[in-house]
């Protein structure tokens, strides 16, 4: 059943072949207001595959972290969120894009928070899917992500690790959509991740961005729970939060009808 909606998900995927902007590959959909949707570390742009052709009204444009999909790697080897931010600041303004509203999940709000920080005239507003607050220093995230790696490889990664982003009644389509990513890590790529994930601190960059913040989290987020990102949300002066009943730490792919919805009335 699984190779069957691994071969549905190539197959949608097509409509939204990678596009390139100096060693950044994206992918991007529809017109309108931008939205810039930011993946998570075991993810790349396909992952928002829902979003891509579910919300209507906007351009979405769903890009491939430094390391991830078909874009190049980092220069610095222990990358901080700033570095990744500093990538995406280049990209935005290779695209031309103004009046901005992200959209992350787990470690890209991680991004978000730190590109927001700096170009808060670029940025209207951020929706955040279960936060990846970091960790601020503390290697013992980082060394149990980097030994998984060398243990497991990619494949492995997405076999043991995916079940665990999605809550107990995920449909198969969303498990497998998660497993596709996370066969494609890239090892450099994660691992560049990784490092961006112990140093990060988003509650420190959330304190300076002024404008309407959403976070969001599911009820059975094994990933990042729900106490950490209230916390998150606590942290940005102008933020509500609200819970996801039942659902896990991917909450754009196991309820994409849900998120789409939440993305567009948000957005709007």
């Amino acid at each position: 059943m699984f190779a069957i909606l691994a071969n549905v998900i190539e197959e949608r995927l097509k409509r939204f072949a990678p596009r390139q902007s100096k060693g950044i590959s994206y992918r991007e959909a529809g017109s309108g207001r931008a939205l810039l949707l930011l993946h998570g570390i075991g993810s790349s742009s396909a992952s928002w595959l829902n979003q891509l052709e579910g919300v209507k009204g906007f351009r979405l444009i769903a890009w491939d972290a430094p390391g991830y999909g078909e874009s190049g790697y980092l220069k610095n080897e222990k990358p901080h969120p700033r570095d990744y931010a500093q990538e995406l600041e280049g990209f935005v303004e290779r695209l031309l894009l103004k009046d901005i509203v992200l959209v992350g999940n787990s470690l890209g709000c991680l991004m978000a928070g730190s590109f927001a920080k700096n170009n808060q005239e670029r940025v209207r507003k951020m929706l955040l899917i279960s936060p990846a607050g970091g960790y601020g220093g503390d290697t013992k995230v980082l060394n149990e992500r980097l030994k998984a790696l060398e243990e497991l490889g990619p494949e492995g990664m997405a076999e043991k690790r995916s079940p665990t982003l999605l809550g107990a009644k995920a449909p198969p389509e969303a498990l497998e959509l998660v497993r596709w990513s996370q066969r494609r890590v890239h090892p450099q790529g994660y691992r560049q991740a990784a490092y961006c994930l112990s140093s990060g601190r988003l509650a420190d960059d959330a304190r300076s961005y002024r404008k309407q913040v959403l976070v969001v989290c599911g009820t059975e987020d094994r990933i990042t729970p729900e106490a950490g990102c209230k916390a998150v949300a606590q942290a940005f002066p102008l933020s509500e939060y609200r819970s996801l009943p039942g659902i896990g730490h991917v909450a754009h792919i196991e309820d994409p009808a849900l998120i789409n919805k939440t993305i567009a009335g948000f957005a709007a």
